[in-house]
């Protein structure tokens, strides 16, 4: 006769150390409110092995100032899933305003 399994059901989750309970999170004050900010148009950005990054300007690739982790600081940045000679594109859009 085969052994049988007998606590199969009694199979309990721990509780995870790091996760709250619902009660002991702090909810947002009425005051408080994000900040919108507003993007512009955006524009293709390529990023090469050495992150060295380059712009789209008057019909060829030309250097740009900033690399991809210079701007996803302040933009908005989403990575594009074709590659270009071996460079990964990215779509970039700068902060227009901020209102609140």
């Amino acid at each position: 006769m085969g052994q049988r399994n007998r606590h199969h059901n009694q199979k309990r989750q721990k509780p995870r150390a790091g996760a709250a309970s619902p009660m002991l999170r702090a909810l947002p004050t009425a005051g408080e409110k994000k900040q919108v900010v507003v993007y512009g148009k955006p524009f293709v950005l390529l990023e090469d092995d050495q992150k060295e990054t380059f712009i789209y300007s008057g019909g060829q690739w030309k250097p740009h100032t900033q690399s991809i982790a210079e701007c996803q600081e302040d933009c908005q940045v989403q990575k594009l899933a074709q590659k270009i000679n071996g460079m990964t594109r990215y779509e970039v859009r700068s902060p227009v305003s901020s209102t609140a």
